[in-house]
């Protein structure tokens, strides 16, 4: 298992190119340019889900970053930061006392605009699932990966305590396989092919308060490509 710190090795980038260049404190720890590989998405579609790491990409928790981790594990590389993640909280509210999408603790828990805000500047789209939609209709070949908000157990060492806070986890295709890549679990868990993954959906959206953001190209949400037809 790679430790959060350590550079994510090539074989993990998931498609993506190797050589993206250092991060950009200035594009809110965007690579200068990854926007442009994104730009051509008509190969990223597909390169973005290929091949079978010999280990997937995996960031643990710390502190309140499961949002953080979510994209990272979403991206297999350590792309954002969590000083890059605060920029992109100052450049939604520069005048804010506190800012509105981040812990005031300086702990995390950025909200949905700040992931949202991330995926943007790297010419990605992210689309609110309409839970009272059948699972059914989701075509996953058109879905670069999943973003689940969720409630979570607050935990104090060992002790489970009777409180739930939002948290955000990963799921995307490493090859042939759909893989939760929760940053609370010791490691990616397999979940299976699509049936599993459809059925796992259901499980996690029961909650009232549990939402689903589907991450895909600019170009699948122009043609509404993400959406099976009735």
């Amino acid at each position: 298992m790679a430790p959060e710190e350590a550079p994510a090795p090539q074989a993990d980038l998931g498609g993506l190119s190797p050589d993206l260049g250092g991060v950009s404190p200035d594009l809110g720890g965007v690579s200068p340019d990854l926007g442009a590989v994104f730009s051509d998405l008509g190969g990223v579609l597909a390169a973005f889900g290929s091949g079978v790491p010999a280990e997937p990409y995996h960031e643990r928790q710390r502190r309140q970053l499961c949002a953080l981790h979510a994209l990272n594990n979403l991206l297999q590389r350590p792309w954002l930061s969590q000083a890059s993640a605060d920029r992109i909280c100052q450049r939604l509210a520069p005048r804010a006392r506190p800012n509105p999408h981040r812990s005031p603790l300086g702990t995390g828990n950025y909200d949905v605009n700040v992931v949202m805000a991330a995926l943007r500047s790297l010419g990605l789209a992210a689309l609110w699932w309409d839970k009272r939609r059948p699972l059914e209709r989701l075509a996953l070949p058109h879905v670069l990966g999943l973003l689940l908000n969720v409630p979570s157990r607050v935990a104090l060492g060992a002790l489970r305590l009777p409180l739930a806070r939002p948290h955000w986890l990963c799921v995307r295709r490493l090859g042939r396989l759909f893989y939760n890549l929760d940053s609370k679990l010791p490691a990616p868990a397999a979940i299976g092919h699509e049936p599993q993954l459809r059925e796992f959906l259901r499980e996690a959206l029961a909650p009232a308060t549990s939402e689903l953001l589907l991450v895909v190209a600019p170009e699948v949400e122009q043609q509404g490509t993400w959406l099976r037809p009735e």
